[in-house]
């Protein structure tokens, strides 16, 4: 079984709006919908877990039941203190219907632009390895600081890479894993492969889309408009 786990418990401040970004309109659906869409239409998902706040869970709801596929929707998870935390109450969840080998794949719902071929790119990884990350190459010069304000030292390009999502995983050592860091060094982990590479998973990379941009500024909304018009 492959699960698309998508959080939608952030607050998206950065943004600048009202509401969490996730749940503003681009086209007449919420920037959610795209999400749950794509993840509802692709011939390998099994199953869509998602992570949100109970006062967003009925508007959720009525969007994924005008939705194609939506029976395959199992149901709402608690936010948790941080993302990964997020994840880890979304896995919690999905353990109840899955077993230890199937693969979870988890999405943020601000990510609207997600292909069914990056997600079978993702899941092909997975299934082949302990999991599977999209990855983008450097184009700019990199550089490191240790105080922010001067370079300390240039960075080989070649061997640094810009992660996205969704990531894959198999769900049991995942699990795991991120048990592993409770109740503490969870609260530091900063992207949902952090936890996997400190257990030893071996997890591959894979092609990732410039498209399959995060929308965290007002720019990107922008750009989100723009392509959907």
């Amino acid at each position: 079984m492959n699960i698309a786990l998508i959080l939608s418990g952030g607050t998206g401040t950065r943004l600048g709006a009202s509401i969490p970004k996730q749940y503003l309109e681009v086209n007449g659906k919420k920037i959610i919908s795209y999400s749950i869409e794509a993840m509802l239409k692709h011939p390998k998902i099994d199953a869509v877990q998602i992570v949100a706040s109970d006062e967003w869970r009925d508007a959720i709801k009525i969007e994924i039941d005008g939705l194609e596929n939506s029976d395959k929707f199992r149901g709402f998870s608690e936010p948790g203190e941080n993302r990964q935390l997020s994840i880890l109450s979304g896995i919690e969840s999905c353990k109840s219907y899955a077993a230890a080998d199937d693969i979870i794949l988890v999405h943020d719902a601000a990510r609207p632009n997600v292909s069914e071929e990056l997600i079978t790119r993702i899941l092909t990884g997975a299934e082949q390895h302990d999991g599977a990350m999209p990855v983008l190459p450097m184009k700019d010069t990199v550089y490191f600081s240790e105080d922010g304000k001067a370079v300390s030292e240039l960075l080989q390009r070649e061997k640094i890479f810009a992660g996205q999502a969704p990531e894959a995983f198999k769900l049991g050592k995942y699990f795991d894993a991120n048990r592993a860091l409770l109740p503490h060094k969870i609260l530091a982990i900063n992207g949902a492969t952090e936890p996997a590479v400190m257990a030893g998973m071996d997890i591959v990379m894979v092609e990732g889309d410039e498209n399959n941009y995060k929308v965290t500024t007002m720019a990107d909304l922008e750009r989100l408009r723009a392509g959907y018009k």
